[in-house]
């Protein structure tokens, strides 16, 4: 699979390293061996970075027009219009089928391109205002991480673009595949919660953060058993009101929010990993019958388990 990222005059390294640490392969995690990567230039090479370098490219635009991901790892700051020939560039990714993605301000040269109209989209919160502003057909979500349309991911702020890739990665190559990436890099392969969360600065790390901690990796192991709140705050050691007040604090999101997407997220790996039935594959992930797992599998990925198992073997054969 080919990969274009759309490097820019005035670039943040960050941002575009994000894309690039992803989807490149090396010799010690060949599960992702099958990327090709490329670093086109919207501009005249070389590019200037605001950190002080410059980037210089063989590739143009031209290089996207092949490839299966176009990534628009950012934009300026100042969120101004995108020259003609990337905003066509991203319009000709789009009608022939590639998955067009922008990470953080990134966001806005895609709805300059129209790709976003309709649609929902995600950009980092300090600018969510302008992007819904400006482009009112665009149903603007300034909470989330990122937000999969199929044809068009958008992603929030800076470090929520690594969230936004290994979804993608776990999406074209699977779970297995996304978590190893990520535990190479010492980054946790799925956050839960938005971006809403690091809006006001985080409390300082306690002891009952620690314990809160301890008792959601031991929930985590133990996905087939009965959680509520109440029981994991007891084994905690901590009041059920001070639990859910770390628990929120913590994680960004709900209870019930978080042990779905564990749930979820160990059905996926099962599905992919196991020929275990759709029964054995609800009951081991917490589940408790098929039925549920469908209902809950369809709404959280928006296809059912076999589905899913299918499409992914189909990839991973491909």
């Amino acid at each position: 699979m080919k990969v274009a990222v759309i490097a820019f005059d005035g670039i943040t390294p960050f941002h575009l390293a994000v894309p690039c640490l992803i989807f490149e392969g090396n010799a010690q995690d060949p599960g992702v061996s099958g990327f090709e990567v490329v670093v086109c230039a919207a501009g005249q090479a070389p590019l200037r970075t605001t950190a002080g370098f410059s980037i210089d490219t063989s590739c143009d635009l031209s290089a996207a027009d092949s490839a299966d991901l176009v990534i628009m790892p950012s934009w300026h700051d100042d969120c101004r219009e995108a020259p003609a020939d990337l905003l066509k560039t991203l319009e000709r990714a789009h009608r022939r089928g590639a998955k067009v993605v922008g990470l953080c301000l990134g966001a806005f040269p895609l709805a300059e391109a129209g790709l976003l109209d309709g649609k929902s989209a995600t950009t980092h919160w300090e600018c969510a205002d302008i992007l819904a502003q400006r482009y009112p057909k665009i149903k603007v979500d300034p909470d989330v991480m990122y937000v999969d349309e199929g044809d068009v991911v958008t992603s929030a702020g800076v470090a929520a673009g690594i969230d936004c890739c290994l979804h993608l990665l776990r999406q074209i190559s699977g779970a297995e595949v996304a978590n190893r990436r990520a535990r190479r890099l010492l980054i946790a392969p799925h956050r839960q919660g938005g971006q809403a969360q690091f809006i006001e600065r985080p409390l300082p790390v306690t002891e009952s953060d620690g314990r809160l901690s301890r008792v959601l990796a031991w929930a985590t192991q133990h996905l087939d058993q009965a959680h509520t709140i109440e029981s994991l705050a007891e084994r905690a050691a901590m009041s059920r009101r001070n639990f859910t007040r770390h628990f929120r604090q913590t994680t960004g999101t709900s209870f019930k929010q978080w042990i779905l997407s564990q749930r979820v997220a160990h059905a996926q790996h099962m599905l992919e990993s196991s020929d275990a039935s759709i029964e054995m594959v609800a009951q081991e992930a917490g589940f408790g019958s098929g039925l549920s797992l469908r209902q809950h599998f369809r709404t959280a990925l928006r296809i059912s388990p076999s589905a899913y198992r299918k499409q992914f073997r189909a990839g991973v054969s491909g």
